[in-house]
């Protein structure tokens, strides 16, 4: 399933719109990376969007 394990995000839908005005089906799917972070003393594999391990690296919960 596409969809961040800490923040939740997950596909978003809408519309792709052609220069004549036809309105298509669309899906943005987010940037996933399957990244290992220590929990409580335990190695963990989390799927993390990018925006969500720039936050981390940030607050320093991430070491790169």
């Amino acid at each position: 399933m596409q969809k961040c394990d800490i923040t939740g995000k997950g596909k978003q839908f809408g519309n792709n719109v052609s220069f004549s005005q036809r309105h298509t089906k669309k899906v943005w799917k987010p940037n996933l990376q399957i990244k290992t972070v220590v929990l409580g003393g335990q190695k963990v594999k989390l799927k993390l969007s990018t925006q969500a391990i720039r936050t981390m690296k940030r607050k320093g919960l991430l070491k790169v």
